[in-house]
């Protein structure tokens, strides 16, 4: 039985930072690719980064330069640190596993306001 479970989210003030921790059980996560959607209320879920099992990624034009997506294969876990967050970052964050068929986590809330 393949679960994900994703962490850290919570509330933060513009310009602070975040560090999304999700951990996958069940699948062989080394040979696995990961990534990081977000979802705000009234839109649809966008791809935020990927981490292909290869190390080949890629970032929302929107999160460059601010968000790095990381993973640790001797966990099962990928990261996603968030920097210089802004109000337009808040949003419910799911963590996609893909490993033959896609697994999704339950989502962590995010959200940036002063």
């Amino acid at each position: 039985q393949v679960q994900v479970v994703e962490s850290g989210g919570g509330s933060v003030q513009p310009g602070g930072s975040l560090k999304l921790s999700c951990t996958a059980s069940g699948v062989n996560f080394p040979l696995a690719s990961t990534s990081w959607y977000r979802q705000a209320p009234g839109k649809q879920r966008d791809l935020v980064a990927h981490h292909t099992w290869a190390g080949t990624i890629k970032y929302l034009d929107s999160v460059k330069g601010r968000f790095t997506i990381s993973r640790d294969n001797a966990r099962n876990t990928v990261y996603l640190q968030m920097n210089n967050l802004t109000p337009d970052d808040t949003a419910v964050y799911y963590c996609k596993v893909i490993f033959n068929q896609d697994y999704w986590g339950q989502g962590t809330q995010v959200t940036v306001s002063s």
